[in-house]
């Protein structure tokens, strides 16, 4: 038992467990924000091109319980209430722009972050030499020199 439990103590403490349970909670979070702008501020306009209904209600009855007439079925609230069985697509299309919207601010966010980490990763440019030390004086000459310019020696082809 104690072999397992310290396995899991491992597992559990590793980088990537906690940066995953940390990216889950704040993904939690956003989701809210996300859920907000939609239904809050981008479905009302949506509601208003397609009658002025709220957008997220749209239902379409598909079946009926006995005794119950098309007419006493005003909102999906109502429907629900009623026990009539609905198409619900206006909440379908809602979570689609929902996750449309989500998907494209982890896109931009990724994508800013790939930006400043190749930022921060400055390539070190290798330069050829361009001098050499003279084996016999020890003075810097030009790396194609066949003989020393200041001691006169000729040079070792390397």
């Amino acid at each position: 038992m104690k072999k397992f439990l310290a396995e899991f103590k491992t597992f559990a403490l590793r980088g990537n467990v906690v940066d995953l349970a940390v990216g889950v909670i704040i993904g939690g979070a956003f989701q809210k924000i996300v859920t907000s702008v939609v239904n809050d501020l981008i479905m009302p306009w949506i509601g208003l091109l397609t009658g002025g209904t709220n957008f997220t209600d749209q239902f379409a009855i598909l079946k009926l319980p006995e005794g119950v007439t098309k007419e006493m079925v005003i909102s999906l609230e109502a429907a629900k209430e009623l026990g009539a069985t609905t198409f619900n697509y206006g909440a379908f299309i809602t979570a689609v722009i929902d996750f449309i919207i989500m998907a494209f601010i982890i896109f931009l966010l990724v994508k800013g972050i790939n930006k400043l980490s190749s930022l921060k990763k400055v390539e070190e440019v290798v330069e050829e030499p361009t001098t050499k030390i003279c084996p016999f004086c020890k003075s810097e000459i030009a790396i194609e020199a066949t003989r020393c310019a200041h001691c006169t020696s000729e040079l070792p082809n390397e």
